[in-house]
């Protein structure tokens, strides 16, 4: 006797050796034997054998209609041997009965299984729901099957034309879209992003790049919405002064102004004027809403996002030919030794008289004009004087600096401008500390210093960046850290440090505003009328917030620099270049700041000028492939014996992406980031 029986979710048979009480030993085809338990026993036959059983079985299942065989069903709950009887019309042979077994087992969504070899026919609602969805799944897989052919054929699918973007940087897995885009990248051995590109899904590398950021960033799209723009409080004085900025031809929010005036006792007076939307602006007010949303402008060659609304920004910077809302700080200086005999702060409306572009002042102002007396450009005499202070100021930082344990900072690194135009890229050198730059850089410095002072004498909370004073050692002197006390940036050398100058551009800067202007006008009340009160939570989740905005904002910036330094490459068909060691297989190129690594490159000395041959790049995953072409020796065994003094000074040399200014395990690269940020002379200002 044989035995058809169900084991784990299959029905096997086999020939009956024993039965003893509830269980079957039954031996296999295979000659395996195994125990059976009469619970899971479907069917016993004698002919004919288990394998040609289930042989037949399956032929006679394959012939059944479920149609039919769902209506002779019922209603009712039912054995397989009884509606085989039905369905057949006489009783069924052992092939017919389990035929009609493997099909109702093979049908869920026709009959439901209600036990061993039981089961019941589906409603009619359900099943013909169920039906509709295999349809409908169906013909999913034949549009999906579609896609991945047009894909393949180098076509994009007009379905995928509204939702490109969406399918790489934000997409549903489970949508037939996806699996298709998916599919035909695996047969075609290419990433979805490179098919797309391949396929007219996204116009070019860059716009990749860009739409990966905005989707992450800013999924709501970059536009504001629109909103009356607060006007600045009426009765403001106008101050006696004639202001001019500087910064590079393509800034539009500009935020600082500088201004000298003879006093009748012989003295001088430096203004320092800070575009004021904090004036209108208050907190949690809607464009308060849209600055803390964005935190920052976010900078790119060629572009920009910005954080505060056009209009707001065309109201408050600082353009010439009007007298424009500011916060001014005022130093009065003894020309004899440029001692800062008092400082005052005010808001008021200040004159501005030109807005000085670097492209066309930086060669005629420089050091040796300077000292000459030589060159006609607009506020020469101004611009004179304040060179002279701020050498001053800059030396008493280096003193401070070193106080606390620190190596002079070094300012013979080179910053890169780039300019695009019509998709053309120009990226421009420009050495750091030039007469113009460092004016700028430090009489933000100072007014950053100087405010910091102000709100912490004032008991007022502020958003401080500091740096060194920590238990950690060197370690922790390295780390610059956002905090809302005021503490030391040892890499500036000064005792506490607020950003506080570009309102316009970064949240922080426009939460001190507040905070500054609560202390001018509130004096010793100021810690119970500041926006801000002390140990307010949420001060500490904006120095949050904005670490992680801009942190981000950085790395995008950097990622599209890199991107336009392969469009120059592309642009200008360079294939021999010339390249600096950076350090161990880390090189920069010369002309253009493009970081690259080497695996396998010989030891050579940091600060060592190397030939490469360029052999690929890619402008999608931003790789470059290069081969060393030439080093020259005797130079190389010169700088190998270089002592500690001249390889501190290769540190001039470094990656301008490296750490937050570009360099690597020197506590002045900090410094001389947030000195030329506050200058807005940084490269991303020449994005604009």
């Amino acid at each position: 006797m044989n035995l058809l029986f169900e084991e784990s979710g299959d029905f096997k048979a086999g020939s009956i050796m024993t039965q003893q009480g509830e269980s079957y030993q039954v031996e296999m085809a295979s000659g395996k034997r195994t125990k059976v338990k009469s619970k899971d026993a479907l069917l016993q036959f004698a002919a004919p054998s288990p394998q040609e059983l289930l042989q037949q079985a399956q032929a006679i299942a394959d012939e059944v209609d479920l149609d039919f065989l769902w209506e002779v069903a019922g209603e009712e709950e039912f054995g397989f041997a009884e509606l085989a009887a039905e369905y057949f019309g006489h009783a069924p042979l052992p092939p017919e009965a389990a035929g009609l077994l493997l099909r109702l087992h093979t049908a869920p969504i026709y009959f439901y299984k209600k036990g061993r070899g039981r089961y019941k026919a589906a409603p009619q609602a359900s099943l013909q729901a169920a039906l509709a969805g295999l349809e409908k799944k169906k013909q999913q897989l034949a549009a999906q099957a579609a896609y991945v052919d047009e894909l393949k054929a180098n076509r994009l699918p007009e379905a995928f034309r509204p939702i490109a973007l969406q399918l790489l940087f934000k997409p549903d897995k489970n949508g037939i879209e996806y699996k298709a885009l998916d599919a035909a990248a695996k047969e075609l051995q290419t990433t979805p992003q490179r098919l797309m590109l391949a396929v007219g899904g996204i116009a070019s590398p860059k716009e990749l790049h860009y739409a990966k950021f905005l989707y992450e960033y800013f999924p709501r799209g970059t536009g504001f919405a629109a909103i009356d723009i607060p006007a600045a409080p009426a009765g403001l004085p106008t101050a006696e002064v004639q202001a001019f900025s500087i910064d590079d031809v393509t800034t539009t929010e500009i935020d600082d102004a500088l201004s000298v005036t003879r006093l009748p006792d012989g003295k001088l007076r430096v203004g320092i004027h800070i575009a004021a939307p904090g004036l209108a602006i208050k907190r949690n007010d809607a464009i308060d809403a849209i600055a803390r949303a964005r935190m920052s402008t976010v900078y790119m060659p060629g572009e920009k996002i910005t954080m505060l609304p056009d209009d707001l920004v065309a109201a408050y910077t600082l353009d010439a030919g009007a007298a424009r809302p500011a916060l001014s700080l005022y130093a009065t200086l003894d020309p004899a030794t440029w001692e800062v005999l008092a400082t005052e702060t005010r808001a008021e409306l200040v004159p501005i008289t030109a807005n000085l572009r670097h492209n066309d002042l930086d060669e005629l102002v420089t050091e040796e004009a300077l000292a000459e007396g030589r060159g006609d450009y607009p506020h020469k005499e101004e611009i004179a004087l304040l060179w002279q202070w701020v050498q001053l100021l800059e030396q008493g930082r280096m003193a401070k600096r070193e106080s606390f344990g620190l190596r002079p900072e070094q300012n013979n690194r080179v910053d890169f401008n780039f300019y695009v135009e019509d998709g053309v890229v120009s990226i421009v050198r420009r050495k750091r500390g030039a007469p113009l730059d460092k004016i700028v850089a430090e009489l933000m410095i100072f007014a950053n210093s100087t405010w910091g002072k102000l709100m912490a004498d004032h008991g007022v909370p502020g958003i401080y960046r500091a740096q060194g004073g920590g238990a950690g050692g060197w370690a922790a002197k390295m780390q610059v850290r956002m905090v809302t006390h005021a503490a030391p940036h040892q890499g500036l050398g000064v005792d506490q440090y607020a950003w506080s100058t570009s309102p316009l551009r970064r949240y922080t800067d426009l939460v001190n505003q507040w905070q500054i202007l609560a202390c001018i006008e509130h004096g010793v009340a100021a810690p119970l009328a500041a926006p801000f009160k002390p140990r307010d939570a949420d001060l500490f989740a904006i120095v949050s917030g904005f670490d992680a905005a801009y942190s981000g904002y950085a790395d995008f910036q950097s990622t599209m620099e890199r991107y336009w330094c392969l469009r120059w490459l592309a642009q200008e068909n360079a294939r021999t270049v010339d390249a600096v060691v950076l350090k161990d297989e880390i090189l920069r190129l010369t002309e253009i700041p493009l970081v690259l690594r080497m695996p396998g490159l010989p030891q050579l000395a940091r600060g060592l000028q190397v030939k490469l041959d360029l052999l690929r790049w890619d402008e999608v995953d931003l790789s470059v492939e290069a081969r060393l072409l030439e080093v020259p020796t005797a130079a190389a065994q010169a700088l190998a014996d270089l002592g500690d003094e001249e390889d501190d000074m290769l540190d001039g040399l470094g990656d301008a992406g490296a750490g937050e200014d570009g360099t690597e395990g020197e506590a002045g690269g900090q410094a001389a980031a947030d000195a030329t940020d506050d200058a807005e002379n940084k490269p991303a200002d020449a994005a604009q």
